[in-house]
Formats: structure tokens, sequence, C-alpha cells
């Protein structure tokens, strides 16, 4: 009798692209069971259609493997091999915890640092780390790119000794090619952290990395250089990988024995199917943002903590960022600029980009473990909130609309109460009032203003932090009978849903997931207006009133791809009325003076205010005059939309409007309207605050980007009346103001646990 074979361990691969796919192939096609979990649909059902395959030249490879989107799945977890990329890791971690077995175990097979926030998840004891350097690609959806062999490292966090399970996954994974097992994977994982820098700093132009690479030597080892600099820092022992040496490349080495690892990368390099990094065919191929940007957080918080410069690695990151959405900017000249800076930088030279000293930054930030236990509680919850969104995108708010503004503040009030519980103080005041003299322009939707005190807070400043936000909405009454609340899996659309009503349902569950794990808090006074879509005509005033008695405030409008908010233009609003004189267009033509003629000079010299450089734009969006063909108009209208990115900017077109003539003398022209908002400016306080935001970010697993835009809210009135603010720090998402309005019930869950993570920071320091 033929003894039966031992039954192989079995694996779910969470995130099947590139480093998942390859693996789960390997370990499927080795005989052990493989289940992948994807947020993908299309990967998905190409795999359970076809199998995952992998392509390997002109030749493609089938294996049957289990496979499910995350809404799918059921059951228990047991040996996960996590590879999704590094800015999905809590929401992944935060769904394998709850379904993982008591003795499973997550091996964190992505790249950059990720160990800690799977630990603050599952648990450090089920944490296992890695390294891995394998140059796969998904070439379409359920086929990955065979990118050859590479390394695969496998150990206990911390420099703990080899355990029996790391040994036992290094065995199932040598399936695949050369894993082994190390007491340092740390020394793996910052030796790559300077080789991906290199790699990210090639997918700023369209060429290959090995060329790019051996063009550009200063560039390439001034930033590993920086990253070396704290990893020696920490005293780190760096490990040697594929061709690449870390050593060569650390700062006030030996500029021969550097040129002859360059020597030996780039030939490596050349010899890979795989002649542009991931990062380069995120921007160019998927156009998706890159999750390189996540990678660095850690290495940016040690070096900041450090006091160590990293102006190049920073460069870097600003320049994959301002390819997202335009990889026609792509560049080797972005390279020559590098190469420019690393030699200021060896000379002493350069500074660093503006980020706020650490002195500067307000509060302090909470312990790593209650970042993670507010994200875990309103993960918990995250059905709560999604049905608290529901009701209130089901409330009908449009600005216009001074009933169903009137309804929807009642339910807001109850909502309030029943998850806040009843505040210290609430102020409602009217503007939707019609009594006489009132204008019919300052009649809007009431203001809502509701204090809660502070809990164990011991910051000095113990002003509340305003809490700011709006109920009304673009959406005229009668839109949801035909476009209601509607939810897919992670996407949610609705109108107003992005712009923001995901955001109040935010701040209210930061609030009560504080309240419920007992963690200190500021006071906070929540404030809500109903003409903020209308221009804040009859709110601003008590805002920035409000504000005068605030720390700083907290503006839940939406985030603009991911970011938040440091800088917005202001706004003007004018109208440019040109009054001529009528006469017969045919009997007469030289007896009347054409306002439209009129107009359309001072329309020309309006262009010439546009700056675009100064981030000025004008738009002239709308022209109305005259009364028939065969007639010289008599009165013609052009209406005006001006941006404005400094005070300086403003003041310049406030003068060229009041200094405006006519060319024709026998008309008249007048400039009617004014500034809607003043600019927010990014201040060394808003800064300051921004960093604050990004390190609590980062606690939470997230790398959060700052953006300057051309849309306007409230808090442009509550900057330019001093008060310090943090905006965009609501709905992740897009389409405001559109049919195409979502967002996500994983960014409702990050976001609101920054908020919250934020509020414990302020109310430490």
């Amino acid at each position: 009798m033929t003894a039966p074979s031992p039954q192989r361990a079995a694996y779910t691969v969470v995130g099947g692209g590139a480093i998942g796919g390859t693996l789960a192939f390997a370990l499927a096609r080795a005989g052990h069971p493989v289940t992948v979990v994807d947020t993908d649909p299309a990967h998905v059902a190409a795999i359970r259609a076809r199998g995952l395959v992998v392509a390997h030249g002109d030749s493609r490879t089938s294996v049957p493997v289990a496979a499910a989107t995350p809404d799918e799945f059921s059951g228990t977890l047991g040996r996960v091999l996590l590879a999704v990329k590094a800015q999905a890791t809590a929401t992944a971690a935060a769904w394998i915890a709850p379904r993982l077995a008591p003795d499973g175990f997550v091996v964190s097979l992505q790249n950059g640092f990720n160990e800690g926030l799977i630990a603050q998840h599952v648990g450090a004891p089920r944490t296992v780390a890695a390294f891995v350097n394998i140059f796969a690609d998904v070439v379409e959806p359920g086929v990955v790119l065979d990118g050859g062999a590479g390394a695969l490292v496998i150990g206990e966090p911390g420099g703990a000794p080899v355990s029996p399970r790391v040994h036992s996954v290094v065995a199932d994974l040598r399936s695949w090619g050369p894993a082994v097992a190390s007491d340092n994977v740390e020394g793996y994982l910052w030796a790559k952290a300077g080789f991906g820098a290199m790699l990210a700093a090639t997918a700023l132009a369209d060429a290959p990395m090995a060329d790019l690479i051996d063009r550009h030597r200063p560039a390439m080892s001034g930033l590993t250089g920086e990253i070396f600099a704290v990893s020696d820092r920490l005293g780190v022992t760096l490990e040697a990988f594929d061709a690449f040496d870390p050593h060569p490349f650390r700062q006030g080495t030996d500029p021969a024995a550097r040129d002859a690892a360059f020597d030996r990368l780039s030939a490596w390099l050349r010899t890979q199917a795989k002649d542009r990094s991931g990062i380069w065919r995120d921007l160019a191929v998927r156009h998706r943002p890159v999750e390189v940007t996540t990678h660095y957080a850690d290495v940016f918080d040690h070096a900041d903590r450090e006091g160590l410069p990293t102006p190049l690695l920073r460069t870097v990151m600003d320049g994959l960022r301002s390819l997202e959405g335009a990889p026609e900017k792509m560049s080797e000249s972005r390279l020559e600029e590098l190469d420019r800076l690393a030699g200021q930088a060896a000379a002493g030279r350069l500074d660093e980009p503006d980020r706020p000293a650490l002195s500067a930054v307000p509060g302090r930030l909470p312990e790593v473990e209650q970042a993670a236990a507010v994200r875990r509680w309103l993960d918990e919850h995250r059905e709560d909130m999604v049905a608290d969104l529901d009701a209130y995108t089901s409330q009908g708010s449009a600005s216009d609309d001074l009933d169903a503004l009137g309804t929807c503040l009642g339910w807001l009030r109850d909502w309030l109460d029943r998850r806040l519980g009843a505040p210290d103080a609430e102020e409602i005041l009217p503007r939707a009032g019609a009594q006489a003299g009132v204008d019919q322009q300052l009649r809007a939707g009431d203001i809502l203003v509701r204090r809660y005190p502070a809990r164990d807070a011991s910051a000095e400043d113990g002003r509340p932090v305003l809490l700011l936000g709006h109920y009304d909405t673009v959406w005229p009454t009668g839109t949801l009978d035909t476009w209601p609340f509607r939810r897919d899996g992670d996407h949610i659309t609705g109108p107003g849903v992005f712009d923001m009503k995901a955001g109040l349902v935010q701040a209210v569950w930061a609030l009560r997931a504080l309240d419920a794990l007992g963690l200190p808090r500021p006071a906070c006074t929540l404030m809500l207006n109903g003409d903020e879509e209308t221009g804040s005509l009859a709110s601003h005033e008590a805002i920035v009133a409000e504000s005068h008695g605030s720390r700083l405030a907290m503006v839940f409008e939406a985030a603009v791809d991911g970011a938040i908010k440091t800088a917005r233009k202001g706004v003007g609003l004018f109208t440019l009325t040109v009054t001529g004189s009528e006469a017969h267009a045919g009997l007469d033509p030289t007896a009347g003076a054409s306002a439209v003629d009129e107009l359309a000079h001072q329309i020309l010299r309006l262009a010439e205010l546009r700056a675009p450089d100064a981030g000025t734009s004008l738009n002239v969006g709308v022209v109305e005059g005259g009364t028939r063909s065969n007639v010289t108009a008599g009165r013609a209208v052009g209406r005006i939309d001006i941006r404005v990115a400094s005070a300086a900017e403003q003041q310049r077109i406030t003068g060229a409007l009041a200094a405006l003539r006519p060319v024709d003398p026998r008309t008249r022209v007048e400039i009617g309207g004014d500034w809607n908002r003043p600019v927010f400016e990014r201040t060394k306080e808003v800064a300051a605050l921004a960093e604050l935001t990004r390190r609590c970010a980062a606690l939470l697993g997230e790398d959060l980007r700052e953006a300057s835009v051309g849309g306007a809210s409230d808090g442009n009135f509550v900057v330019a009346a001093g008060t310090p603010v943090l905006d965009g720090i609501g709905a992740v998402g897009s389409g405001a103001h559109a049919r195409s309005e979502n967002t996500s019930v994983s960014g409702m869950v990050a976001r609101s646990a920054l908020a919250a993570t934020v509020l414990v920071s302020l109310a430490a320091g």
C-alpha cells in the first residue's frame, strides 16, 4: 500500500496582484489549497473562470484557485499572506482581524514597513515580518506577468529568533523560488527602502529603469544616502539582496565602490523582463494613485525625530504626487533637476521643503494603541455609520428650499441627541425669517450651534475646537425621487454624500468613538449652516464670530483625492454692466453706441488680468446684451467669476476692476458684486495643523497629503479672521455637484478615525 502524501497547509492570499498572485500561483501549483481575496471584481471573476494565470514570455500557465471579494468571503483565516498596496494595509488588516483563527497569523508580503500596523489589528504574536522583491506585474484581470526570481525573506518581527512557523512558511514558498528565513528582516526592509527610492525616482520619467539609474547616479546616490543615514542612526544592519548591495550607497563611502555597485545593479536590471517599475505603471497605465508615498511615511517620521534632512526623497514623493492623473508630464528633466539638487545637498546648500518644526506642531500625538483602538471601534460600527448616512441623505436639503432645510435640521437635532446625548448648550440662530426688511438673499437655513464639554483634557489652551460643516446641498428638491442613496459593496452614491453629508457623519462618529472608548478630547463646538452652497451670505458673520473664541476649526468638507486642503482660492463674483445708446442698426448705424461692442472690448481687457503663475483665473461665464439684431445694443452684461490665491492678487484685481473705463466714451461701464470669500492662505498655523494631522494619519497607517484647491469653503472666512483651519478632513470620494457624487464605506471609517485621533492629540497639548 502506498502511504498517503502529507496534507499541505492552506493559505489565504489577501491581495492577488503582482506579489500575491505570483505566490498564490506557486503554492497552488505545489498542491496547497489557496484562496485569493481581492477587491477587484474583474480580477476575481477572471480567476474563477480561467484559473490564476502566470505569463512568461509567449507562454501562459493556469492553475485553479478559489477566489472571492472581501464581501463574498466567509469562514476562518489561518495562514494569511497579505499582499495589498501599503495604503490599503489598515483596511485589509481590520477585515482580517475578526476572521483570524487564534493560531492563525499574517505574513506581510508588502513594500514598506507595515508590520507594526498589522500588529495593531491582529496582535504582535500573530504578525510575521517579510521582505519581498519580486519583479512581477498584473497585465490583465487574472493574469500575472512573471518577473523572474527575486528575493523573499521571512522572519519574526523585532529581530526575534526564527520560529517553526517561519521555517514552515519558507519551506512552502520555496515552491516559488529562493525564499529564506532570517532574524534581520528589518535590515532587508531598510535596504529595500533605499533601492525602492531609486525605482520611485525612475517613475518621474518614461524610460527603462536601468538606463535612468545609470544616467542619474548623483540623484540615486543622494536618495539612498538620505535613507541609509536614517537607518544608520537607528542602528539597523543593512542586508544585501539580489544585485543590490546597500553599503556602497551610504553617505561618505568610496565613490569607486559606489560606481561599481551602480554598474552591477544596472546590468542586473537590464536582464529583467520588466523594464519599468510598478509605480510607473500605476501612473502611466492604470491611472491611479501610487502607494510608494505611503512606504516612506515611517522614513520621514524617523528622520524628523532624528533631525536628519530628506530633501531629495521629499522632492521625489512630491513629484510622483504631481504626476497622479497627469502622466504626460513625466520627463527626464525631473531627474536632471534631482541631480542638481543632490549636488546642492552634498554641498550643504539645500534647505528642507516647507515643513513645520516639531516645536511648532500643536497637540501631542496619542499612543499607537489609542489610534488603533479608535480605528477598530469604528470599523466594528461601520454599518451603523452607513445607516446614518443613508438616513441623512434621505433628508432633502436644497439650499433654496427653506421648508426642506427646516425639516432636515429637525432630523439632525434628533439624530445628534441619539448619537452624542444632550449637549452642554444649544443655540439656533434663525436665518429663515420672512419678516419685513430682511433681504431675500439673507433668508437661508437656520444655523445650529451645539457645545460639548472637554473630557480629561490637559491642553493649556482650553478654548473649544470648532467643528464646522453645512447641511444644505446643491441638489434640488425632488432629486431623491430619481436618485436615492445607494450602496454597492464599499461604494456609496447619492445626492450630497460627498459634499458633505458623509463628512458630518464622520465627525459625529469620531466624537462617539472617543466617548465609547473613554479617550480624552477637547471641548468641541459643532456648527452647521444651511447656506454654504449659495455663498454663506447669511451665515458667514456668525461663523467668524464663533471662530474668534475657538482654538482652531476643523472643516468637514470633502477631501480632494484623499488630501486635506491647506490653501483655497478667494472667490469674487462680479457683474460688468455696459450702458450704450440704441439706434436703428440699418438706417442710422453711426447714431447709436453699442453696449455689446463695448462689452467685447472690456472682456479682452479683463482677460489681461489673468495670471496663471500667481494662481489667478478670470472667467466671463455669462454674456447678455441687446434686444434685436437690427438695433444697436443699449445694454449688455457680463457675469464674472474670479479666483485668486493670495491677498496681494485680490488687491490687484480689485484695483484693476475699479479702474475700468470705457473704450467708447459714449458708453458707461459699471462693476457690481464683490468678493464672496476671502483667500485661504497656508499660514504657519495652518501648516502646523496639517503636519499634526499627517502624523496622526501615519499612526493609522495612512500617508496623508495636502493640496491647494480653487474651490472655496467656510474655512476661507475663518482663516482670514485669524483662526487656523484644518479643511478637507471630510469624505473621501469624488463627483461633488455631479450625478457621479460618491464616497466609500472604508473612507468613512478611515477619515472618522483620523478626526478622532486629531482630537485626542489636541486634548493632550
